[in-house]
């Protein structure tokens, strides 16, 4: 194979639209331009949402929302979770790392614990970044222990 042999593959090139060579051409008079109007005019372009002069969609609609800058986002996990967690794995300190290392959290994520579920797992302590008062009352009911880890 030889440089100078090299050919594009069968189909992926289109011959190039030649306009303005007369009417037998197909392509002669208005060069497939359709007749008259902006878009037929050289530079006849127009921007994304032109309207022909009329007020535009997005300026007719009025602005809303409000996107708060300090909103604290928690990754939320249920104790019915752990609780299944701790039925397949055999642990007694539940962390930030076990629940990265199970997909509940990524560890730029801030974790919150919630108290949907049944809960009777024997746990030492629950490390996470913030807890319900609900969650608080079951875990320590089933005498373990929590810590709240600084953001």
């Amino acid at each position: 194979m030889d440089l100078n042999t090299i050919k594009p593959a069968e189909g992926s090139k289109k011959p190039r639209k030649r306009v303005g060579r007369g009417i037998g051409s197909g392509l002669g008079k208005t060069c497939g331009r359709g007749h008259k109007g902006q878009k037929s005019r050289a530079g006849g372009f127009h921007k994304v949402g032109f309207e022909g002069g009329q007020m535009p969609l997005q300026r007719r609609l009025p602005r809303f929302g409000f996107n708060n800058p300090f909103r604290v986002t928690y990754k939320v996990i249920n104790l019915d979770t752990i609780q299944q967690l701790l039925e397949q794995n055999n642990v007694s300190v539940i962390d930030l790392a076990f629940f990265q290392s199970h997909g509940l959290a990524s560890k730029n994520d801030l974790v919150k614990i919630l108290a949907r579920g049944e809960f009777s797992a024997k746990v030492t302590e629950v490390q996470a970044h913030a807890f319900s008062k609900t969650a608080v009352e079951v875990i320590e009911k089933n005498n373990g222990k929590i810590t709240v880890v600084s953001k």
